[in-house]
């Protein structure tokens, strides 16, 4: 059993790097999280959560919603497509968001995506990951390791798969 003492009252930031102890709190705390996106008055995504944590004062700012996210994603004709995760974090600076444990995408279409672990690029509208997955589309399974897609499906690029698929 290994043990630490430290014999000064008062340590820098710096002194603490130093012994590889940092930590990093949330400049705030928001419950019941219900955010709408709008542009030019119609609405183009609903995000719900339990619990939003506020990291954006951090070196590399974020937001992380530790309970999970609901997302209603609204197309140019009011079709709702939904996206479901137990986990997320949202990287201000790279526009990324990371959804993780049971994440979920169903579509106003009835397309459907599961899978662990799922990245979203805002600025590019595309999902992507290397983690395995299930695809449901038209009564065909496919399923799969590793998969990239734009935000409607149009554009869908798969690795390594196996499944029924209708052509």
């Amino acid at each position: 059993m290994a043990s630490l003492f430290f014999m000064s009252c008062e340590n820098s930031i710096n002194e603490v790097r130093k012994i590889g102890i940092t930590s990093i709190n949330p400049i705030g705390e928001v419950e019941d999280f219900n955010l709408k996106y709008t542009d030019s008055g119609r609405i183009k995504a609903v995000l719900i959560s339990p619990k939003m944590l506020d990291y954006t004062t951090a070196e590399f700012p974020f937001n992380e919603f530790p309970d999970g996210l609901n997302l209603a994603v609204y197309d140019e004709k009011g079709n709702k497509s939904l996206v479901t995760s137990q986990y997320a974090i949202i990287y201000n600076k790279t526009n990324l968001i990371e959804l993780s444990q049971n994440v979920i995408i169903t579509t106003h279409d009835g397309k459907r995506l599961e899978t662990e672990q799922l990245y979203y690029d805002q600025k590019n509208e595309w999902f992507f990951t290397q983690k395995p997955f299930k695809f449901i589309n038209d009564g065909s399974v496919i399923n799969g390791i590793g998969i990239d897609f734009s935000k409607d499906f149009h554009f869908l690029d798969t690795q390594n798969i196996q499944g029924t698929y209708n052509l």
